[in-house]
């Protein structure tokens, strides 16, 4: 019995699976060690066969150094991609290291080696939320569906214009900073009047040692407050994984095929 192997399928299914792998590695909510790299693999070979009629219409085996050249840049296009999500999702978590730096919680901060977090507690309980929410709503589904997309724009072993993705990272970036003061600036701004109150208090009345009490009473206004920004996340969630798809968009939009 003779098996006929068809090499271009094969080839464009290999050149995706890498794209999704290297994906599924650096881009949230996949990217945490509660997904070890064999789920990972699997997950990202699946994802390419299931995307297969998509990345093998068209295709053409290209020679050895074509192919290699085509994993190499498939590896660059699925990083990118992936540190472009990292860094959109970074500001839930950058906004839990604000309330902890204004809140005085940036002491007992700690390495979460499942998590890869280094933060205190409203960094590592705010982002592990986030990651919770985006299976619960169905917000992963929006991520997996805006990188098979890509592959109408950037198809496997094709030529990609690093200018577009280069500027969705730029924009990423400042989104991020932006998101995060949006998110934790309220708190923020309360912490700040506390420590102005406790300012004035011991420039009227010295004797009151009023700094001594700014340890607790910070913590106890983080505790009060921060409970609002955490009820707030769902809604926040659904906006960041709204813009990562649009910067998903943005570069399938500026890529060259």
């Amino acid at each position: 019995m003779a098996f006929t192997l068809n090499f271009p399928w094969i080839e464009a299914v290999m050149l995706a699976s890498v794209r999704m792998t290297t994906f599924l590695v650096i881009a949230p909510p996949f990217s945490t060690n509660a997904f070890p790299l064999r789920i990972k693999a699997m997950l990202g070979i699946g994802l390419a066969l299931a995307v297969s009629p998509r990345v093998t219409r068209g295709y053409a085996s290209p020679d050895t150094a074509g192919f290699v050249v085509g994993l190499l840049a498939e590896l660059v296009t699925g990083a990118l991609l992936g540190f472009l999500v990292m860094i959109v999702f970074s500001a839930i978590q950058s906004a839990g290291n604000l309330v902890d730096l204004f809140g005085g919680f940036q002491l007992a901060q700690g390495f979460d080696p499942q998590m890869m977090i280094n933060g205190a507690q409203f960094a590592r309980l705010y982002q592990m939320t986030a990651l919770a929410l985006l299976f619960a709503s169905g917000g992963y589904q929006l991520i997996v569906g805006g990188l098979a997309r890509s592959f109408d724009a950037l198809p496997v072993a094709g030529q990609l214009d690093l200018a577009a993705p280069i500027h969705a990272l730029t924009v990423a970036v400042g989104q991020m900073l932006l998101s995060a003061v949006q998110i934790a600036g309220p708190l923020i701004v309360v912490l700040f009047l506390a420590d102005a109150g406790l300012g004035l208090l011991t420039r009227v009345a010295p004797a009151l040692n009023a700094f001594a009490l700014g340890f607790p009473l910070k913590i106890f206004i983080t505790l009060m407050l921060g409970v609002f920004v955490f009820a707030a996340l769902p809604q926040i969630v659904a906006a960041i994984t709204g813009q990562a798809v649009s910067l998903f968009t943005g570069i399938d939009s500026g890529a060259v095929k």
